[in-house]
């Protein structure tokens, strides 16, 4: 079971929050251990102080690295990996999620005000993590979308063992749209491939249309997606279908207008098929 341990100076935003849903029940199942603790537990004065001015000025406060230090060696040990939230860190991404969810243990250090001293990132901190090119007022939030993506690919959390896999950004796509009853709402019928239960034509027609929808929304990612498809199919001998991107082109052309429409796929033109 994966623990984490969160060093915050306030526990309660992380209880609440992972006690509901998926997480909520990945802990009541033990798939899943989370704990937060706070440095003012170390404090000494009567007002618990766990900042301080920074030396030569400056905005803000930064913690104090005496309580913020006892509190992370209460629950550090050898096989633990250290993450500090921050602006400054790589960007999480799907495949970091799905390392992390492989570690024995992980602290995740929430900085707030001005942030946390230095020498105690040099000192204990193995990784530094971002959630986004922005600010936010504590790493609270940021150790929150860490524990939620990575719970997603352990064992046992999500309701079906192939759900992590076929999520945004599992397979280089953005997910396909999905839909439920009534067949037919807001004058938008679900396509039909979606009701003729064949699973294998439902499958590839699933991965085309996720590689229209990427192409759409991110076609940063789908430039990567189709020159991985371009490498696979120069490598077969025997080619059974065109290249992958004339390929792409013709399943849209031949998608009708009321498809288009409920994929949400108007936008597209024969122009975004071109390199």
């Amino acid at each position: 079971m994966l623990k984490i341990d969160v060093i915050t100076l306030f526990p309660e935003m992380i209880e609440n929050a992972v006690s509901h849903g998926v997480l909520g029940q990945a802990l009541k199942g033990d798939l899943l251990s989370v704990h937060a603790h706070t440095p003012r537990e170390f404090a000494t004065d009567k007002h618990k102080t766990v900042d301080d001015r920074p030396f030569g000025g400056g905005d803000g406060m930064i913690m104090l690295s005496e309580t913020l230090e006892k509190s992370l060696l209460k629950v550090k040990h050898n096989t633990s990996k250290v993450i500090y939230l921050s602006p400054q860190g790589s960007v999480l991404t799907d495949e970091k999620a799905r390392q992390l969810s492989q570690a024995e243990h992980l602290v995740l250090i929430c900085g707030r005000y001005g942030g946390i001293d230095q020498r105690i990132i040099n000192t204990y901190v193995d990784e530094e993590i971002s959630i986004g090119d922005y600010v936010l007022s504590g790493g609270e939030l940021g150790a929150l979308v860490v524990i939620d993506a990575l719970s997603r690919f352990i064992p046992g959390v999500l309701g079906h063992a192939d759900s992590a896999d076929q999520d945004s950004f599992s397979q280089g796509l953005l997910e396909h749209p999905n839909y439920t009853r009534p067949r037919q709402y807001l004058d938008q019928e679900v396509p039909e491939v979606l009701l003729s239960g064949n699973h294998k034509l439902i499958v590839e027609w699933k991965e085309k249309v996720s590689a229209l929808v990427t192409l759409k929304k991110r076609p940063d990612l789908f430039k990567e997606y189709i020159k991985v498809e371009r490498e696979k199919y120069h490598a077969l001998k025997k080619k059974k279908t065109a290249e992958p991107l004339k390929e792409l082109l013709k399943f849209w052309q031949q998608m009708s207008l009321q498809d288009r429409k409920v994929l949400g796929l108007q936008g597209l033109n024969e122009e975004d098929f071109h390199d």
